[in-house]
């Protein structure tokens, strides 16, 4: 199947500048095209993950994909999908941001050891630039009455924009003449939002290069969950891709808990399954819906993917034992993945009596209460149920002398850490 058949199947292609162009050229031969993202902060969410999955499937078909880390243009700040002017970053700030999302997307390009794939940053060409010659050989070739007519400014002009900002489709374009002629990029691929910025792209290489010239533009279509919200945000705010800002198993729950109206369209998108594994796990929405079969499918593409092997297991082992009951069988490090969210408590490391440990904590309001719940048999201590009134908690009782996990009632949690 031709990738642009696939991306079609997938429902992944928004807008082309010049579809049957850009068919042809991908039966002819391997592409080489680009996608790029700013570094406006330290990690990636999954939002950002859109274009780059499209990209990863060219890559997978054997086309040459080229990631750009915008070290020039985040300094600027994309006025795409925004109201208001970005707060500006200082350069050492952007350099570690450049660092850090370099790092995570080698991670998702990196096949079997193949470096098959550039990495590249916009400032390396575009801060050699002087402001004459950004203005004579660039500026001259842009009409302020086309800039204004893109949506991209278009939407901004009542709420105002600085010339800043303005400028960005200029850098924008700027870096597509330069991939073009130094890496023999001919396709650029982007979200929705980037439709101005590319074809602007298109414009400038034809006027530098020559009108015959090459060159295409895809967008990928906007991505709304089924009920119309933005998708990648959860209550917690966004799912990051950086496993210290949402976890392993918080990125596994993310995905195992999407909407059947929303799994099929995910699993094409964002997972490398077959067309017959997706048509079968979308039979089994619509008649087993209640297994959740293909969710958990889903679940596990993803976290694999951005994640790892191990990582995946990590989150199915503390899914398994939260759903069981089974708190001992988790270490220390897994207990703080799966207990993040949960009420938490600080305690000393000094041993107290278990009533007067959860009424000192505030897990219970009271003595009284507190030796009712025990006496009933409503308190489980890591999972395993207390029952004695005279019990000592220390140290001993918690996992890894880190946590001990309180539940009170079949539901309420709460994680204790030991000071």
């Amino acid at each position: 199947m031709n990738i642009i058949d696939e991306l079609e199947w997938r429902d992944a292609i928004n807008q082309q500048t010049d579809a049957e162009g850009l068919r042809a050229l991908t039966n002819e031969k391997a592409v080489s095209l680009y996608c790029g993202v700013d570094p406006t902060g330290d990690s990636m969410h999954i939002g950002h993950l859109i274009p780059f999955m499209v990209l990863k499937r060219f890559q997978l078909a054997g086309h040459r994909p080229v990631i750009l880390i915008g070290g020039a243009t985040g300094t600027i700040g994309d006025p795409s999908g925004r109201t208001s002017e970005r707060s500006l970053q200082t350069l050492e700030q952007i350099q570690e941001n450049v660092d850090a999302l370099s790092a995570q997307l080698t991670k998702l390009f990196l096949t079997e050891g193949e470096n098959n794939f550039r990495m590249v940053n916009n400032y390396d060409w575009t801060h050699k630039i002087n402001v004459i010659e950004f203005l004579r050989d660039y500026g001259k070739n842009f009409s302020i009455n086309t800039m204004l007519a893109k949506d991209v400014v278009s939407s901004r002009l009542e709420s105002g924009i600085s010339f800043t900002e303005f400028s960005y489709q200029i850098l924008q374009s700027l870096d597509f003449l330069h991939l073009f002629k130094e890496e023999d990029v001919q396709l650029q691929i982007g979200g929705s939002d980037q439709w101005g910025n590319i074809t602007s792209g298109l414009d400038l290489i034809r006027k530098k290069e020559g009108s015959e010239s090459k060159a295409f533009g895809l967008t990928i279509p906007l991505m709304l969950k089924a009920d119309g919200t933005k998708f990648g945000k959860s209550a917690g705010g966004a799912i990051w891709l950086d496993p210290e800002k949402t976890t392993p198993y918080e990125f596994y729950q993310f995905w195992a808990n999407t909407d059947d109206r929303d799994v099929v369209k995910y699993l094409k998108y964002f997972t490398f399954l077959s067309k017959e594994e997706i048509e079968g796990l979308a039979e089994k929405v619509a008649t087993e819906p209640h297994k959740r079969e293909a969710q958990k499918k889903l679940a596990e593409e993803m976290t694999r993917f951005v994640h790892s092997e191990e990582m995946l297991q990590q989150a199915l082992r503390i899914t398994a034992a939260l759903f069981s009951g089974d708190i001992k069988s988790l270490s220390a490090d897994e207990i703080e993945q799966g207990f993040k969210e949960m009420p938490t408590y600080e305690s000393s490391r000094e041993a107290k009596n278990i009533v007067d440990w959860l009424v000192d904590l505030g897990i219970e309001p009271s003595k009284r209460q507190a030796r009712e719940d025990i006496t009933n048999g409503a308190i489980s201590m890591n999972g395993e149920r207390v029952t004695d009134l005279a019990l000592e908690v220390s140290t001993e009782h918690a996992i890894g002398e880190r946590f001990i996990i309180i539940r009170k009632g079949k539901k309420n949690y709460s994680l204790v850490k030991m000071g």
